[in-house]
């Protein structure tokens, strides 16, 4: 691909604007949109995994004109036909399709990919991808594990290729204008956070029984690494991320996003002490796995920070149903995806009412942003680098660890791993069913 990295530039910068403005669209007015662009400077786009967010992601790719959809990657035919119908609907070019990722990689008309899958499918494809020679955009958490996650940004180092993770409050303004305060220092000293998600939509889930594997699936392709299990309905797609095999719940899920930007804005070496308690207390005769309750604390240097998440309930913190927040000597800095503001504790500092976001669909600008680096081939212009991603999954996970271990738990920074024996066990997924991780081969 031969760019102008002016022109480039200056087409981003006209998208951020409509992005501002109309945030989702429907793929027919994303094609209305789109200008003509010569075949030289096309972008081939493939999506793998096209159920759910990631052919979200797909749709942030195609407002910028550059893009096309150049194939899709699906283990079920179902969802591949119906999302190429809805890309030939809306007037774009129709992609090829695959059922093996491996055949999506080889194609030489995909130049970067996209990853949406069920998490434990990310760091095998993340590896081959980087194999291929492709850059990556890839869904949140970056792994199902700990040791995953490790592996990926060692791979990601010594590929050089672009990673962009999709934590994509990283790029919405609004938060930089509250990481732009807290750095002014007027908080005074900040000794504790709070990070958290109240998921006031997520229902229970009734148990269901096993069942044939709906036609058109390749179901032994979408366990892939995970254990071999009976089809049953709960644990695909959508409810996938509620069984440990495949995913972390709420806690991974939420958690990445929120956890992420108090990460971010305290920049803290790795927290030293984590404990958890909580359960199946909403819904605990439900189907899912994951607690629907949790409460885990982290002990960092200099501050704690405290994630809580439920099921059930919608309103959270400060009125809001996600969000951080970061306590200190003079006031309380609280950030969601849609505001941010100030409580003061004492006369040292005044209120800052809420201050809403100019772009709470911050994806489109996380796109922009990916496009941006792919486009100078530097891996750390991107906002979401694969370091970010994969220090908000680990922490994450350690949150996991300590509630499904029963422990508190203390982690060895520069050995990877807890002082715990049993708590070890939960750093890496056994992969099954013939699939090993590259560092293991």
């Amino acid at each position: 691909m031969q760019h102008s990295r002016r022109k480039f530039i200056q087409q981003t910068g006209q998208f951020a604007l409509a992005a501002g403005l109309f945030g989702t669209l429907p793929l027919e007015l994303i094609a209305a949109q789109r200008n003509y662009i010569s075949p030289n400077d096309r972008i081939g786009v493939g999506l793998i995994g096209c159920n759910g967010m990631g052919f979200v992601d797909l749709q942030s790719f195609l407002k910028n004109d550059q893009c096309f959809c150049a194939a899709l990657c699906d283990v079920d035919n179902n969802v591949l036909t119906r999302r190429k119908a809805d890309l030939e609907k809306a007037g774009l070019p129709a992609p090829k399709l695959y059922k093996a990722y491996q055949d999506l990689l080889a194609d030489p008309a995909v130049d970067l990919v996209i990853i949406g899958t069920p998490d434990h499918w990310h760091c095998l494809m993340f590896l081959d991808a980087l194999s291929a020679g492709k850059d990556v955009y890839v869904e949140k958490p970056i792994g199902n594990s700990i040791v995953e996650a490790q592996t990926m940004e060692l791979a990601a180092a010594r590929s050089g290729r672009v990673i962009q993770v999709g934590q994509w409050q990283r790029s919405q303004p609004h938060l930089e204008e509250a990481q732009q305060f807290l750095s002014s220092g007027k908080l005074g000293r900040v000794r504790s956070t709070k990070a958290w998600a109240y998921v006031g939509w997520k229902s229970s889930i009734p148990k269901a029984p096993d069942g044939p594997v709906p036609a058109g699936v390749d179901y032994e392709l979408w366990l892939g690494p995970a254990p071999k299990r009976p089809f049953n309905p709960n644990r695909f797609h959508g409810n996938f991320r509620w069984y440990w095999d495949y995913a972390g719940g709420v806690m991974t899920d939420w958690g990445v996003h929120m956890i992420d930007t108090v990460l971010q804005f305290m920049e803290p070496e790795m927290p030293h002490t984590i404990m958890a308690t909580g359960g199946k207390l909403g819904y605990p005769d439900d189907a899912q796995e994951t607690p629907d309750t949790l409460t885990t604390v982290y002990n960092f240097r200099d501050f704690t920070l405290t994630w809580e998440h439920m099921m059930g309930i919608g309103l959270g913190n400060y009125n809001r149903g996600q969000g951080a927040a970061f306590i200190g000597e003079n006031g309380t800095l609280v950030i969601s995806r849609e505001d941010w503001e100030v409580i003061p504790h004492n006369k040292a500092i005044e209120a800052v009412p809420s201050q809403k976001a100019k772009n709470s669909f911050g994806l489109d600008l996380h796109v922009q942003n990916f496009l941006e680096a792919v486009k100078v081939k530097e891996p750390e212009a991107a906002k979401a680098t694969i370091g970010i991603g994969s220090r908000a999954c680990i922490v994450s996970q350690m949150g996991n660890i300590a509630y499904r271990s029963g422990q508190a738990l203390h982690w060895i920074a520069e050995k990877g791993k807890f002082e715990e024996k049993e708590a070890n066990g939960y750093l890496k997924k056994k992969y099954e069913n013939g699939y090993k991780l590259i560092s293991e081969k």
